[in-house]
């Protein structure tokens, strides 16, 4: 079984792992105020055929990411690697840190053909975090991930949807394809003042070029 299978089989785990790490600052002033924004209906995937008109860009060669830029909501923070916790969940990024994001380092390298997983924090006690605006972007956005190879590899948002916990589509988010694809997730959905985020915002995202590195 490989790594990814497993991420596969506990994602209910790993949606766990990342509610119970954050909101402390929505129990300090109030949800209802301070709730991070959700996607739209509108940025999930169209039920009839996709009309996204950017092309896949081939996937290049595997190299560790070291930064990821989302320009749309002033995203610029460096990139740890993540492991399995030992319930198969997946770790997440100290909280303390609200500029960082965590990638899961026995899958596929950003840029890399098959699914890349990027996951970070909303917010910490201290207010909003890394991917607290994750929920605004849209369809065409762009998402930025610099490499250990000083290449930029740079995908465009197919769409973004939100799941509650008990519903998170495993297949879908995990699933592998022919292209290279990145996933970048975090806690969101409905709030409970007793149990955390009851589910994950999920921006969808593919190859469409890269930068650097002698490549155009």
């Amino acid at each position: 079984m490989t790594a990814q299978d497993t991420i596969r089989r506990r994602t209910k785990g790993w949606g766990l792992a990342v509610a119970v790490c954050a909101g402390l600052w929505l129990v300090q002033n109030g949800a209802r105020d301070v709730t991070p924004p959700v996607p739209s209906a509108a940025q999930a995937f169209a039920a009839g055929p996709d009309r996204h008109t950017d092309a896949a860009a081939d996937p290049l060669p595997a190299s560790e990411p070291v930064r990821l830029r989302i320009p749309r909501i002033d995203v610029d923070a460096p990139v740890m690697g993540l492991g399995l916790e030992g319930n198969g969940g997946l770790e997440v990024p100290p909280a303390a840190d609200r500029n960082l994001a965590g990638w899961y380092e026995d899958g596929t390298t950003p840029g890399a053909k098959g699914t890349a997983i990027v996951a970070g924090h909303v917010d910490n006690a201290q207010g909003p975090s890394v991917f607290y605006s994750l929920g605004t972007l849209e369809k065409g956005h762009r998402i930025e991930v610099l490499r250990a190879d000083g290449r930029t590899a740079v995908f465009t948002i197919d769409a973004i949807e939100v799941y509650e916990a008990d519903a998170f589509p495993d297949e879908k988010v995990y699933g592998t394809g022919d292209r290279a694809e990145l996933r970048v997730i975090t806690c969101g959905g409905g709030f409970s003042e007793k149990t955390g985020y009851q589910g994950n915002v999920v921006a969808y995202a593919h190859l469409i070029g890269v930068r650097g590195g002698g490549t155009t």
